[in-house]
C-alpha cells in the first residue's frame, strides 16, 4: 500500500484495491461511490457498526468507494469492502449519490504531526472531490457497476445510451432504476440552465440555482432587451415552474413562472407581472415593475413574509413606500402612529378637513347649554294671547339634556386620534 494506511478494509480487500487505487500521498483517483454518510439517524439504526466504525458523528458527509477500473464483483459487495473518504472542501458539502463517480485524493491526517507516532501507515486517509458531471447533468450523474448490469436486454443497454446522449433519466419503463441511494428518488423533468459567456452558475439537483451573471444582449433570456454586454445580474431561484421538452434541454429563468426568486439587477429591465398595479393615489404614478430599468432588488414567490424577531421592520425610500393589493391592506397592532403634514382618507382629492373630536364636542356642549339657560328662562314666560312657549321650553329641557349626553359618550372615537 505505498507506506499508506486505508482506513477500515481488512488486509485482503485492501491488497486488492491497492493494484487500482494510489494510495501515495497526493495521488488523484477516480472512483465510484457505493455509500453516502448523510441520514445519521438512518444509520444509526440500520447500520450501527458503520456509525461506530467511523468515527460516528465524524462520519457526516463522508463516503464509501470502490475502484472503477477494478469494481468489486456482485455478490462480493458488503459495505465493509470499500473504502472511507471525507469531504476536501470544508465550506462546500457537496455529498454525491450512491453510483455517481467522483475523485478522491490521498493526504496526510493530524497523526503526521504528532512526534511520537511513529507508525507512518496510520497517518493518511482519502478525501474526495465534487462528483464528476458525467451525463452533464445538475440532477444526477450516477454510472451503476457494469458488473451488476451485464446482465441486461439490448433495450435496457440502450437506455444508458440514450441517458448518455443528454437524458437525466432511463427512458423506457421496463428497466430497473439505478441505486442512487435510500431517500433520492429520480426525476426526469429536471432541467440544467442555460449558460452565458462569463457566467458563473451554482446548481442544485431539484431546479435551484444561483446565477451570477449579466445582461447578453442578442439572447433569448428575459433580462437582456436593454442595457449593455456584461452589466451584472444575480438570480437565486428555488423550483424551475412548468417546463415542456426534454430534460436535458437548458431553461431559462422566468420570473413569472419560477416557484420563488429574488433578482439583483444593475440596468436590467424585468418583465415582472406584478398581482396589482394600481396606482390611483399618485398624482405621478411610479413605473411600473415591468417598465422599471435601473438597479433593484425584486422577491417574487406566492407569499412573502418579513419577520423581525427583536427588532424593527425599517421600510425607507427616497420618493414614497406603496402598499398596493388586489383584496386589502390589513393593520394589525395595538398602537398604529402615522405622523405626516398632511393625510388625505378616501383619495388623492380629498379636501374637506376632518373635524378635532375633543374641540367639537366642547363647542357642541356650550351650545347645548346655552340653549339650555335659554329654555328655563321661556319657561316663566306667561303667554298673552300668543304660543304657548312655556309648555314648549319644559319639554326642550331634557332632550337637550340628552343630546349632550350623547355628545360625549357616542360621538368620539375610542381609538382614532388626531392633532
Amino acid at each position: 500500500m505505498a507506506g499508506f494506511y486505508v482506513e477500515g478494509l481488512s488486509a485482503n480487500t485492501a491488497n486488492q484495491l491497492s493494484k487500482t487505487i494510489d494510495t501515495n500521498f497526493f495521488s488523484l483517483t477516480p472512483v465510484r461511490v457505493k455509500y453516502t454518510f448523510t441520514n445519521l439517524d438512518q444509520l444509526k439504526t440500520e447500520n450501527p457498526d458503520l456509525f461506530k466504525k467511523y468515527g460516528e458523528y465524524f462520519s457526516l458527509g463522508g463516503i464509501l468507494f470502490d475502484s472503477i477500473s477494478n469494481p468489486t464483483p456482485e455478490g462480493v459487495n458488503e459495505l465493509e469492502n470499500y473504502i472511507f473518504a471525507q469531504p476536501l472542501f470544508p465550506n462546500l458539502n457537496q455529498v454525491p449519490l450512491i453510483n455517481e463517480l467522483t475523485y478522491v485524493i490521498s493526504l496526510p491526517t493530524p497523526n503526521l504531526q504528532n512526534p511520537n507516532f511513529i507508525n507512518l501507515n496510520d497517518s493518511g486517509k482519502f478525501y474526495y472531490f465534487p462528483p464528476v458531471k458525467l451525463w452533464n447533468s445538475n440532477h444526477h450523474n450516477a454510472l451503476p457497476n457494469p458488473l451488476t448490469t451485464s446482465t441486461q436486454t439490448p433495450s435496457e443497454q440502450k437506455d444508458y445510451q440514450q441517458v448518455e446522449a443528454g437524458s437525466s433519466q432511463k427512458i423506457t419503463n421496463d428497466t430497473e432504476n439505478i441505486n442512487l441511494g435510500s431517500t433520492f428518488e429520480e426525476r426526469a423533468d429536471i432541467k440544467p440552465l442555460q449558460p452565458y459567456e462569463g457566467d458563473v452558475i451554482y446548481e442544485g439537483r431539484w431546479g435551484q440555482s444561483l446565477r451570477f451573471g449579466s445582461t447578453v444582449p442578442g439572447t433569448d433570456n428575459t433580462w437582456s432587451e436593454i442595457g449593455n454586454s456584461g452589466d451584472p445580474i444575480t438570480i437565486l431561484r428555488n423550483g424551475q415552474g412548468e417546463q415542456s421538452g426534454d430534460p436535458w434541454i437548458p431553461m431559462v429563468e422566468d420570473i413569472n413562472n419560477l416557484e420563488s426568486s429574488a433578482w439583483f439587477t444593475s440596468t436590467q429591465q424585468i418583465p415582472l407581472e406584478a398581482a396589482s398595479s394600481i396606482y390611483n393615489s399618485y398624482s405621478t404614478p411610479p413605473t411600473t415593475p415591468n417598465q422599471y430599468a435601473g438597479s433593484q432588488i425584486i422577491l417574487n414567490s406566492n407569499r412573502v413574509v418579513i419577520n423581525s424577531k427583536e427588532d424593527h421592520i425599517l421600510l425607507t425610500s427616497n420618493k414614497s413606500v406603496n402598499l398596493n393589493a388586489v383584496e386589502g391592506v390589513n393593520i394589525d397592532t395595538p398602537t398604529t402612529t402615522i405622523q405626516s403634514n398632511t393625510v388625505l382618507l378616501g383619495g388623492k382629492t380629498a379636501t374637506e378637513p376632518v373635524l378635532k373630536g375633543d374641540t367639537t364636542i366642547a363647542i357642541l356642549s356650550q351650545l347645548v347649554d346655552e340653549l339650555t339657560k335659554l329654555t328655563i328662562t321661556l319657561q316663566s314666560v306667561t303667554p298673552t294671547g300668543g304660543p304657548l312657549v312655556a309648555p314648549a321650553a319644559t319639554q326642550l329641557v331634557p332632550v337637550l339634556q340628552s343630546i349632550k349626553t350623547r355628545l360625549e359618550t357616542t360621538t368620539k372615537s375610542r381609538i382614532s386620534k388626531t392633532l
